[in-house]
């Protein structure tokens, strides 16, 4: 039975849950300080640089897609643990590639294990709970997953001081073999009389029907776009704001955690305010925040030379990113509790595939403020025309 909002969430379970929904930020942000250094080492260019993480998001789409049908019908445990280990070893072997074509198969590779802690640590949350309770259980991910985001660029830039790039990728694999750890603390969650029976076609077609459900669609595009920006940020924020405004790898390290912690104080926001305000206008709010963001950015690039016109709209746009994920994960997933790991993977393909697509054919022509900036205005635009199509009601709470 699903436990409503009065209940007690276990902290353990929080802790848990939310670390093994950090392989994103952890697989993409840890070596950006080194991002430059890595293009350098390996003789390549700043487009095959930026494939390392556009290539790791492509494994993190397809692998929920992958992962997220197999686990409604398998269960979720034994997939997690697979998926996390397999994680650890191929970070390891990230650490000894030896030119950018192996690295970049490897960087697949790591997106397409990690993708199995995020997809299932969703359909973990959707087999326990319901309505506003699993709203404020998102939320709650959202501020321990938003430490990643906060450590990752940290522990980079100070590792480098001990090691390079390389080393990075292993201190990367360590935390994987936390994470693994993490893992075995955790209970099946979808027993056995609730699992798909019959083959890959009903699973299939219930991947089918989630794709072609309006209430699915409608918030995870939302929640795709705006996290759009904030890839967009990350995969050209270290060549804009090390190149082009000449932070160091140490500062940028800085001001990537202090954007990341606004995501854990908006996650802190939002779960606070969850019972009071529901999904629905939560989420319209931080949409709203990310194209204010966006606009305020884009003047301050185009109207100055200055960093610190940069920075406080990047604060803005990537703190939205705290509040619109639970709730667009809440409202996408809301009634889909029979078939939670497709609409799971569906909603992680879609935030995943944007990130990946976007941000590298944008920087084609050079990875410059001007083009972050015009990208990062047109992806919250477009969330916002979007989140237009919102219910105009909270949905049912039960």
């Amino acid at each position: 039975m699903a436990e409503t909002a009065k209940d007690r969430v276990p902290a353990g379970r929080v802790l848990a849950l939310g670390g093994l929904s950090t392989f994103g930020p952890l697989s993409l942000d840890l070596y950006l300080p080194a991002l430059p250094q890595l293009t350098g080492a390996l003789g390549t260019t700043e487009a095959l640089g930026q494939a390392s993480m556009s290539l790791c998001m492509i494994g993190l789409a397809g692998g929920q897609l992958l992962v997220g049908p197999l686990t409604d019908r398998t269960g979720r445990r034994v997939p997690l643990l697979l998926g996390v280990a397999l994680f650890a070893i191929s970070a390891a072997l990230c650490a000894v590639a030896p030119t950018i074509e192996v690295l970049l198969v490897l960087r697949l590779l790591t997106g397409l294990a990690g993708a199995t802690g995020i997809v299932i640590a969703r359909a973990m949350v959707r087999d326990l709970y319901s309505g506003d309770a699993a709203a404020r259980v998102f939320s709650l991910l959202m501020i321990v997953s938003g430490a990643a985001p906060v450590l990752a660029p940290v522990i980079g830039s100070q590792l480098m001081h001990l090691t390079d790039w390389r080393g990075l990728f292993l201190a990367l694999s360590l935390i994987g073999a936390v994470l693994f750890g993490a893992a075995l603390t955790q209970r099946e969650t979808l027993p056995p009389e609730r699992r798909h029976t019959g083959g890959f076609r009903p699973t299939g077609r219930a991947v089918v029907t989630v794709a072609r459900d309006r209430t699915f669609l409608v918030p995870t595009l939302v929640l795709s776009l705006v996290c759009c920006a904030m890839f967009t940020y990350i995969a050209m924020g270290s060549y804009v704001l090390q190149e082009g405004y000449g932070l160091g790898a140490q500062a940028y390290g800085i001001v990537f955690a202090v954007n990341a912690l606004g995501i854990v104080a908006a996650g802190r926001l939002s779960a606070a305010l969850g019972a009071a305000l529901g999904p629905v206008r939560l989420l319209w709010t931080a949409v709203g925040t990310a194209v204010v963001g966006g606009a305020a950015l884009a003047v301050g690039v185009f109207a100055t030379d200055s960093v610190w016109a940069v920075l406080p709209p990047l604060f803005l746009v990537v703190s939205s990113v705290g509040i619109v994920l639970p709730n667009g994960t809440a409202l996408a997933l809301a009634g889909q509790g029979a078939v939670a790991g497709s609409a799971s993977a569906l909603l992680g393909l879609s935030q995943f595939a944007f990130g990946a697509l976007v941000p590298p054919l944008v920087s084609t022509g050079g990875a410059t403020a001007p083009a972050m900036a015009v990208t990062i205005l047109a992806v919250a635009v477009a969330g916002g025309v979007a989140a237009l199509f919102l219910p105009r009601r909270e949905p049912s709470r039960s």
